[in-house]
């Protein structure tokens, strides 16, 4: 019965993965609660995006994580706390977490994390300081004793697959393809809706408290290599491969401007230091997403190259 699922907050409901985490919660029955500092905001597309969340019986809750008695009342009404704010908004969350803690009642807290697993982080320039952020907020977490998962989903499939994975391009590959590293190490791409999918599946289920949820279905783990292979199987076309070196990556990054220096950072971390499969899952800390819930029909990198043909 719906009435049974976990009432949730969403906080940063408008973002780019944020609506996916709405458009789930919605779609899977719970009672869903997404927080706006505008509920009659002056951008169109932005009014329309909320048009959508109240068809979708979304309730819209103003608030601001600047406003910390806003943020008490919006935490009280809940029975989890889904945080999805900007990279910039990181450290802002202290204030939810202190929010969370008055509260008393939360029973479980998703923190903004929805990248890469921020322990296994081999970033060597601005995306470095962002990783910093998300692992000491989740240090406050635990000495706060509040229950939690922690979302590695890697990389956002329409972010990174438009261009075929390359990184700082802005579109499909014409005549070159530009490869980080020996193009072997492997990267995984998810799918914004499955995201969303997963992301809720784990916040009533036992199995995924205090714990890490990896995403990591077995059909969407490629490196470079493999993608250019792919797309040149797809569309029959035969692309030049640009390889740069180790070396010359954290040189762009050290001399590149904001925002491609963050995007290398990223890059080269996944693609040539491994930060997606270079380990194995911690049963004792971590659990895989797709092993969990074998019931979802996650969309493969192959349907979703298609998308580009």
């Amino acid at each position: 019965m719906a009435s049974e699922k976990s009432k949730i907050l969403i906080i940063g409901s408008t973002g780019y993965i944020g609506k996916f985490i709405v458009y789930a919660s919605a779609r899977l029955g719970h009672p869903t609660f997404a927080m706006v500092r505008d509920t009659a905001p002056a951008h169109p597309a932005k009014t329309q995006l909320l048009q959508r969340f109240t068809d979708l019986g979304v309730t819209l809750v103003k608030g601001d994580l600047n406003d910390y008695e806003s943020l008490v009342k919006a935490v009280k009404a809940v029975d989890v706390v889904i945080s999805t704010v900007g990279v910039t908004q990181i450290k802002e969350q202290m204030k939810l977490i202190a929010a969370i803690k008055e509260a008393g009642t939360i029973k479980r807290f998703l923190p903004s994390e929805f990248g890469t697993d921020v322990t296994h982080d081999h970033a060597v320039g601005p995306a470095k300081r962002s990783f910093g952020a998300k692992s000491q907020l989740r240090q406050a977490i635990k000495d706060e004793g509040i229950p939690y998962t922690f979302v590695v989903c890697n990389f956002f499939a329409s972010y990174f697959l438009p261009t075929i994975g390359q990184v700082g391009a802005s579109g499909l590959p014409v005549d070159k393809y530009t490869i980080l590293g020996d193009g072997n190490t492997k990267a995984i791409f998810l799918d914004e809706d499955d995201i969303g999918t997963y992301t809720i599946k784990a916040v009533d289920d036992p199995r995924t408290l205090n714990k890490i949820l990896y995403m990591r279905p077995p059909n969407n783990s490629f490196s470079q290599n493999e993608l250019i292979s792919f797309w040149e199987k797809k569309t029959g076309k035969t692309f030049e491969r640009v390889y740069v070196p180790e070396e010359e990556v954290v040189k762009k990054i050290q001399e590149s401007p904001f925002p491609l220096n963050i995007m290398l950072d990223v890059g080269y971390a996944a693609y040539v230091k491994g930060d997606h499969t270079g380990f194995e899952i911690d049963p004792s800390v971590g659990v895989e997403a797709s092993q969990l819930y074998p019931d979802v029909k996650y969309t493969m990198v192959d349907e979703l190259l298609n998308r580009f043909l």
